[in-house]
């Protein structure tokens, strides 16, 4: 499993808009520029996290981005399971992966989903509010 640059993104915009977002709506152009990521990339991340829920957007010459929850209420996991899919370690144990044939004589299986289960966990102890402290040697 690697994380993508669109989950590492989706990471940075919203840190940037807890950071930056006490004033109301961030332009994405703001966001953009600041985390030096393309117009472009920012248009495929963000109607993610809006239809998901995570921050709301408003068009218009006022227009732009903000949170909808508290810091501490959003879930590292979660920001990137909405943007990477599936966060397992190998493919076998993918959401949509098709039944694997050795699975019943494998193994290796146990140590992966001992590793899936660890590193989801991990990142479910993380909150965006932790991000924005450097709070995460203590978080486990």
């Amino acid at each position: 499993m690697m994380i993508s640059t669109r989950g590492r993104y989706a990471l940075r915009v919203m840190i940037d808009l807890a950071e930056n977002g006490t004033d109301g709506y961030i332009p994405m152009k703001a966001v953009a520029e600041r985390q030096n990521i393309s117009l472009k990339y920012l248009e495929r991340i963000l109607p993610v996290l809006v239809k998901n829920g995570l921050i709301e957007g408003i068009q218009g010459k006022s227009g732009g981005y903000r949170l909808t929850r508290k810091t501490d209420e959003y879930i590292i996991g979660e920001i990137l399971r909405l943007t990477e899919g599936d966060l397992a370690p190998v493919s076998c144990l993918e959401c949509s992966a098709q039944p694997c044939q050795h699975t019943a004589d494998c193994r290796t299986r146990p140590m992966w989903l001992k590793l899936q289960a660890v590193i989801n966990n991990y990142l479910d102890s993380v909150t965006l509010d932790d991000l924005l402290r450097g709070n995460v040697d203590g978080v486990l």
